[in-house]
């Protein structure tokens, strides 16, 4: 028998941008959660850098150093559990510091080990700062291409696949961060077919879906309209629907975006593949604004994220919403559960 959610090995969060609402977002996720049994997590940071963040904030945040995990259950309820990893320098909020990079990068590194040995359910990330990170050579676009990056170099080969969860929405952009101009011509049917199946795996191990239904979203207004519009859904998308079909996958498409979204339409598939960054990320946002996920599939361990990035005008001040790094722990949870069950 798997284990149960009670009895999974904690979550591993990390540090995040210093001089980002992480500390403040951390703090309440831990007050919301602390008596949330399975949803324990230990911090990979500077314990005294925020705690001073979050008290300053008026969120005070009791910490706990810990040198062993499991010693992180056992103070969860009274504590944060903190692996300390000092900081070269502690940073205002809102101001960033190149030389808390390695540091930052280091947390990551360190999360991704644990992972890896089976010593934690799961990773859960706070956001990062790129620009922070590029004077420590850091040369990835961003979280998710540096998380296969470390596992490929551990010998698990990768197929990281961006999705979006919000209320009863998961979104997938097959195309992420790139300028609208370049997506059709970075849209392949090899692309496509490798998140789709990537997908389809995801739901049936971690969100407990034993028979997977996808859709698929065109590129083009009304779907291309027959080659009207655009010509892509004939000559890319279809034909990458097609040998998914093949493969066993139940799904359907390329529909039109613009009646993909709504709660009837919802109701008919279990993730839907969109072709380019805004169109899974707008229906998300409405739907969810504060508490979408961020999930990465086709890892070879569980992560997810605040769906928001540093905040950095916000940092500080109190003001920011847990309610996305609150889903996020819950959500790993969550999956570790499924995945054991």
């Amino acid at each position: 028998m798997g284990q149960t959610s009670s009895q999974l090995k904690p979550i591993a969060l990390t540090s995040g941008e210093p001089a980002s609402v992480a500390p403040e977002i951390t703090s309440k996720a831990w007050a919301t959660l602390k008596n949330e049994a399975s949803a324990t997590f230990f911090l990979i940071g500077d314990a005294d850098y925020f705690a001073a963040r979050a008290a300053a904030a008026g969120f005070p945040l009791p910490v706990t150093r810990i040198t062993r995990l499991g010693e992180a259950s056992s103070h969860f309820q009274s504590s944060l559990p903190i692996l300390h990893r000092p900081l070269a320098t502690h940073p205002t909020p809102g101001i960033i510091d190149g030389k808390t990079a390695p540091a930052v990068i280091a947390a990551i590194d360190q999360a991704v080990e644990l992972a890896l040995a089976g010593e934690v359910s799961a990773i859960v990330t706070n956001p990062i700062q790129k620009a922070a990170l590029y004077s420590a050579g850091f040369k990835h676009q961003g979280h998710t291409d540096y998380l296969a990056y470390l596992a490929a170099g551990h010998g698990h080969a990768a197929q990281e696949v961006m999705m979006l969860v919000a209320a009863d929405l998961r979104a997938v952009p097959v195309t992420v961060h790139i300028p609208l101009k370049d997506v059709a011509a970075a849209l392949t049917q090899n692309l496509i077919v490798a998140q789709g199946l990537a997908v389809a795996k995801g739901l049936k191990k971690y969100f407990g879906i034993s028979a997977p239904r996808l859709t698929c979203t065109g590129l083009n207004p009304h779907a291309g309209e027959n080659g009207a519009m655009g010509r892509e859904e004939q000559t890319i998308i279809a034909p990458a629907l097609k040998q998914l079909r093949d493969a066993g996958i139940n799904v359907s498409g390329p529909v039109s975006a613009d009646t993909a979204f709504h709660e009837e339409a919802r109701a008919g598939y279990d993730a839907i593949l969109c072709m380019y960054h805004d169109q899974a990320l707008i229906p998300v946002k409405t739907l969810d604004f504060h508490g979408g996920v961020n999930v990465t599939l086709g890892l070879p361990f569980i992560r997810t994220s605040p769906d928001h990035g540093t905040a950095l005008g916000i940092a500080g001040t109190g003001k920011a919403n847990a309610q996305s790094l609150i889903a996020a722990l819950r959500l790993a949870s969550e999956m570790a559960a499924n995945a054991r069950g």
